[in-house]
């Protein structure tokens, strides 16, 4: 995901606001220290900066991981996108449906821009139809669909992969709900 958002971010807001992408060691390190960072943030965020924190959905309940987080947000005293309505919000809190795969999936014209011998009609198959909704791990059925091509016959290098993607990708194309989740707080927060 870092690697990806540094390549998207930087091609999609070149000399617009800056931004600092933090990375965590999993779900479980940022969920246990994010309230802890999060009270630090409070103590000196200045009124023109945005906080986007994201998380891979995995095998959690969305709505119920979604909860944690906002939960986490208002006990460090910071105002999330969903409850700021109009009063301008600090932090915004994203599931990332069901992993950045999904999103690549959402964008198979930019997948095909780095993988040429990929079929294009991926994206009718039922089994693919919805990009936040790929059964069976996301990175898993993205690596055996490219696998299938005779790409990363060894494993799917997920960092490469990340930042050929998003040298392609087009936020406007992108049919993954969770992505346009994503993208509408970015663009939001950059305005």
């Amino acid at each position: 995901m870092e690697a990806f958002l540094d390549t998207l971010l930087h091609r999609l807001l070149p000399g617009g606001p800056t931004f600092e992408i933090h990375a965590f060691q999993g779900k479980s390190d940022l969920l246990g220290k994010l309230e802890e960072r999060l009270r630090a943030y409070q103590r000196w965020l200045p009124d023109d900066w945005r906080l986007v924190v994201m998380v891979d959905r995995d095998n959690d309940d969305c709505q119920e991981l979604k909860e944690r987080m906002e939960r986490l947000a208002a006990v460090s005293g910071l105002r999330t996108r969903s409850i700021a309505e109009n009063d301008g919000w600090q932090l915004v809190n994203r599931v990332v449906i069901e992993e950045l795969e999904a999103w690549y999936f959402g964008d198979w014209k930019a997948v095909r821009a780095v993988y040429p011998k990929l079929n294009p009609s991926v994206p009718r198959q039922a089994s693919h139809r919805d990009p936040d909704a790929v059964a069976g791990g996301t990175w898993e059925a993205f690596e055996r669909v490219l696998q299938r091509e005779g790409y990363f016959k060894t494993g799917l290098r997920k960092i490469e992969a990340a930042r050929a993607i998003a040298a392609h990708f087009d936020p406007d194309q992108n049919r993954s709900r969770s992505f346009a989740n994503f993208w509408d707080a970015i663009t939001e927060a950059a305005a």
